[in-house]
């Protein structure tokens, strides 16, 4: 991992900032709404702040060093590598008590809550197209990069002003080599992470049952509650992919739970996931337990409803069981923009669009002008940690946790 210490960024003004509103909570901490006091006094121009509280840590061992890692991927992703579809890193502020890191403000929420706001919690094929458009290209330019996401899902996929996406929450991601798929298959003489041996069994071989026990008979019925993400290192791989079990249990890759490690393409089995549930509403696999999901995701083929088309065809092929079969595996991102789902697609004029399929609403504008308070100020007032801005995702559980050493 890169020694975010030998990074330079733009300098934050703590000092200078007003906190309007808390926008969410997790275990890399708290996020707010903030404008600056002298450049912005009527915060007509608000941006996101993420504090981390560092008397926190001897609670959160990891988030330290994973708060720093993402700085420094937002870092890579400024000029000349910045995309319409990234985030943008505004500025860093470390202090005795606080972390903090500023990015681009995106007033529409999530994707998931947006799915939620719909009717049956479903997108049509149009809209699907056109926000999986704009992830492959912003997933491409992540690729071109040596930089795997590893942690796409519609909560992590943000609606801006302008109704694009921009993903968000990079801390699981991590750089591998960008090799020939010969060199991914064969080589094992280099390593991009030498794991450390220990006595632990296979994670799997606790509870996952490699035979199907249901003989094709089609997917239990499911409960509603999400289940929640894990992480893993797994120490039986050692070649130039990563070995780190991480991500959220219904869009982890196959490939991962078998520890055979992992590289670009788990990235594409996400996408497959996540179009599925855009689709109907939810994720192919998803079992009552982690067991069960796991089990699924291993075994079990998607099912669909109605006639094959081109989305259902799309889906099937990304959600291959075997990465080296899955589309993109080979020549990455221009396998899928080839497929006949995006047949038509301007791609080049997607960032040209000016009526998006939803724009945010503007009519908390005037609330970001009602003063506001300090980053200390919410900290002291806030006897218990604050709730997160609601979210159906969030509620129901699924949050993205990595226990993972890079």
């Amino acid at each position: 991992m890169d020694n975010s210490n030998s990074i330079s960024w733009p300098e934050l003004e703590l000092d200078n900032l007003r906190a309007i509103k808390v926008l969410g909570k997790g275990a890399m901490g708290t996020v707010f709404l903030v404008y600056h006091k002298s450049n912005d006094p009527t915060a007509r121009s608000p941006f996101a702040l993420k504090v981390l509280d560092k008397s926190s840590l001897p609670l959160k061992p990891h988030a330290d060093r994973r708060a720093r890692w993402e700085i420094s991927v937002l870092n890579r992703l400024q000029q000349p590598n910045h995309h319409q579809f990234l985030p943008y890193l505004l500025g860093v502020s470390d202090t005795d008590r606080y972390l903090c890191w500023a990015t681009n403000y995106c007033p529409g929420g999530d994707l998931n809550q947006l799915r939620y706001r719909q009717f049956d919690r479903v997108f049509s094929p149009t809209v699907i197209r056109f926000y999986l458009a704009e992830i492959v290209c912003a997933i491409e330019k992540l690729h071109s990069m040596g930089l795997v996401y590893r942690d796409l899902k519609p909560e992590n996929i943000l609606i801006q002003h302008s109704g694009h996406v921009t993903l968000t929450d990079f801390d699981l991601s991590r750089f591998l080599p960008s090799k020939k798929v010969e060199t991914l298959l064969f080589n094992s003489d280099s390593e991009i992470e030498k794991p450390k041996p220990h006595g632990r069994t296979n994670y799997l071989k606790r509870f996952v049952n490699l035979k199907n026990k249901n003989n094709g008979k089609g997917l239990k019925k499911a409960r509603s509650a999400r289940v929640s993400p894990v992480s893993r290192r797994n120490p039986n791989f050692t070649n130039e992919r990563s070995n780190s079990f991480v991500g959220t249990e219904e869009y982890v890759a196959p490939e991962i739970i078998r520890g055979d490690g992992h590289e670009f393409a788990v990235d594409w089995w996400a996408l497959g996931v996540l179009c599925y549930e855009l689709l109907y509403g939810t994720t192919p696999f998803r079992g009552n337990n982690r067991k069960e999901t796991f089990r699924r995701i291993l075994m079990m083929e998607p099912e669909f409803i109605g006639k094959p088309n081109a989305l259902t065809d799309l889906i099937k092929k990304l959600l291959a069981k075997d990465p080296t079969r899955r589309l993109g595996y080979l020549r990455g991102a221009s396998e899928i923009k080839e497929h006949e789902f995006f047949k038509g697609l301007s791609w080049d004029l997607l960032t040209e669009v000016l009526r998006p399929p939803f724009l945010p609403s503007r009519d908390e504008t005037e609330e970001l002008t009602k003063g506001g308070m300090e980053i200390d100020e919410y900290f002291q007032k806030l006897k218990a940690p604050p709730s997160p801005l609601w979210s159906p995702s969030i509620d129901e559980g699924r949050r993205s946790v990595s226990l993972t050493e890079f």
